[in-house]
């Protein structure tokens, strides 16, 4: 008896220490999965890692401060019960990325988000930046007329940095099609901002 109550104290102390900066994946998902108290200190890790990347994704889909914030919310809550509640193995990043897209899609179908494509050079023309600094300013605006699925194309590929198949197994396209809409979406960006820059440079 006394063996085994040393035994777990010893474990007990060994969790404590855990240095979980520096815990791979599967190891944070599996203390996501243990105690209360462990899985907060993993989730917390988890959120270090990937909050930023989340937040953009959803801002740049979502043109609604408000409500970027909160499916920014209800994507770390899902994503938290999800995984205490789930045994299978599991991508963080693709895993959180998909939940968002989820809530964006949820969100688009109650609202419309986009504007007409025809507009575009209008808008353009009709916008008058005092500073180049602005740049990035015409950067969101141009992915705002984008289609949803091209401007989804564009973030996961230009942004995060995913790879095609990656981008595949998030959209759940084929990897030729995720190609397809990073292509498109970067050349409707250049279309966009064209006129800017030929005014600019003119």
């Amino acid at each position: 008896m006394r063996f085994w109550q040393a035994w777990i104290v010893n474990a007990k102390r060994s969790i404590m220490n855990v240095n979980f900066p520096t815990l791979n994946e599967d190891d944070l998902i599996e203390f996501i999965r243990g105690s209360r108290d462990d899985s907060e200190k993993a989730f917390t890790e988890i959120y270090k890692r990937y909050a930023a990347m989340i937040h953009a994704y959803c801002a740049c889909m979502i043109n609604n401060r408000q409500q970027v914030e909160d499916i920014f919310q209800d994507t770390l809550i899902k994503f938290y019960q999800n995984v205490r509640n789930d045994s299978r193995k599991i991508n963080i990043r693709g895993y959180l990325i998909t939940i968002a897209r989820n809530l964006c899609l949820n969100y688009r179908r109650d609202r419309k988000l986009t504007v007409p494509i025809e507009n575009m050079e209008f808008l353009i023309e009709t916008y008058q930046p005092n500073e180049r600094t602005e740049l990035l300013e015409l950067m969101t605006m141009a992915m705002n007329l984008l289609d949803f699925d091209y401007r989804e194309a564009f973030v996961l590929r230009e942004i995060d940095g995913m790879s095609y198949e990656q981008i595949a197994e998030v959209c759940g396209i084929s990897v030729a099609n995720a190609r397809k809409r990073a292509f498109r979406a970067r050349k409707k960006m250049k279309d966009i901002l064209n006129p800017y820059f030929s005014d600019v440079y003119s």
